[in-house]
């Protein structure tokens, strides 16, 4: 079947949402940046949410996600503005529109668009190089790819990603790094490659510190709490969380976040662990306050060789003791600071947590310390400073 265009592009939050068109902010004598993402806007708030917003203060900002299925007969183009500028643009094709048709379908929508904005050399900010499948023929001011993880080790990733990956590599002029593990591995392949760890908004999460209402679906866990938020996936290690559950029953483990890429059925059903689900990026602080302590038990896999995890300072700037699995970016980084704790066995776990319910007895020295650890770390000073290298390249 041939799904050749016209195409059509659809202003608004979806065709089937009701509402009147919405006027798209679009400044025509401001640079356009076109981020490429494996990832999408409204899933899980996080680096790239972070970093584009504040990007879409000087450019006007694109954010190409992944195709989503329709039963249309045609495809179309959805145009979603969000509230800080970024404009989400989602193909949406029929279904059986797969392979080498949806990667020609996806060029037309792509091509169409930024010819109807009169675009014709944005800056491309790359998430993931399976896009140059469609997109690596724009010819970019600037090119730039910003590796948060190493995709390549993940789940379901394509067995092409690799390949891709070394052309993107090829023709960018700047590399940036989700942290300094993943630095070490991509400076060797760019000569231009800078580490960026992931920040934190300190003033977001500060407001954990201060008392407040649990959440309705938290209030009636009893305490000791043991907090974890984010995307529950190949990178958790199941068997630990379940494993200090059995050890020590009178905690209890309260876990916020989708479960993604695993059966939910693998997953330990205690009664002293509680799955919350998915809450938004401006709930979490809510949660954080409620908790004793916050914990990461990440798995140590491929898929955590090179993770630097956001959630370390925003616990952190939350005012709460972290215990950690020993993920080599969180020892280098914090393994030194005394209240975040690394241990590597179920057993070692229940004794680091039990060193941060100490620690959380004493609230002020507990964020003092972690005032002084994370000092003027912010998004903004991330943003600055790969504005600056931008600004240079160019």
């Amino acid at each position: 079947m041939s799904w050749a265009g016209p195409y059509q592009y659809d202003i608004g939050k979806s065709r089937d949402a009701g509402q009147p068109p919405v006027q798209i902010a679009f400044d025509p004598q401001r640079p356009t940046m076109l981020c490429l993402s494996h990832l999408r806007w409204s899933f899980v708030y996080q680096r790239p949410q972070h970093l584009m917003s504040r990007f879409a203060r000087e450019y006007n900002l694109l954010f190409w996600e992944e195709p989503i299925a329709t039963e249309e007969p045609q495809p179309w183009l959805e145009v979603r503005p969000e509230p800080d500028g970024v404009q989400v643009l989602v193909p949406r094709l029929p279904d059986g529109c797969v392979g080498d048709a949806a990667l020609r379908v996806q060029r037309d929508l792509l091509d169409g668009y930024l010819e109807q904005l009169q675009v014709s050399n944005p800056l491309l900010w790359f998430y993931t190089p399976m896009a140059l499948a469609f997109a690596g023929h724009i010819q970019g001011r600037v090119t730039i790819y910003d590796c948060m993880d190493e995709l390549s080790a993940f789940r379901g990733a394509p067995p092409e990603l690799i390949e891709r990956e070394r052309e993107l590599l090829a023709r960018a002029d700047l590399v940036f790094t989700g942290g300094y593990s993943l630095w070490e591995a991509k400076r060797e392949l760019h000569d231009n490659a800078f580490a960026f760890p992931s920040s934190v908004d300190v003033a977001h999460f500060a407001t954990a510190r201060h008392a407040q209402g649990d959440p309705s679906d938290q209030a009636a866990i009893p305490r000791s709490r043991l907090g974890f938020y984010g995307v529950i996936d190949e990178r958790f290690d199941i068997e630990l969380v379940a494993e200090v559950a059995r050890l020590r029953p009178d905690w209890h483990i309260v876990l916020v976040g989708p479960v993604v890429k695993i059966d939910p059925a693998v997953l330990p059903c205690l009664p002293n662990i509680h799955y919350l689900g998915a809450r938004t990026y401006d709930e979490l602080p809510g949660y954080l306050a409620g908790w004793d302590v916050a914990i990461m038990p990440f798995a140590l896999n491929e898929s955590t060789r090179f993770i630097s995890p956001t959630k370390t300072p925003e616990y952190l700037a939350g005012g709460c003791p972290v215990v950690s699995t020993p993920i080599k970016d969180v020892v280098r980084t914090y393994g030194d600071t005394g209240i975040v704790r690394i241990a590597d066995t179920p057993a070692a776990f229940v004794d680091a947590v039990e060193a941060a319910l100490e620690d959380a007895a004493d609230p002020e020295a507990l964020r003092a310390k972690a005032d002084e650890i994370l000092g003027e770390m912010s998004w903004d000073h991330t943003w600055n400073l790969m504005l600056e290298k931008i600004k240079c390249a160019m």
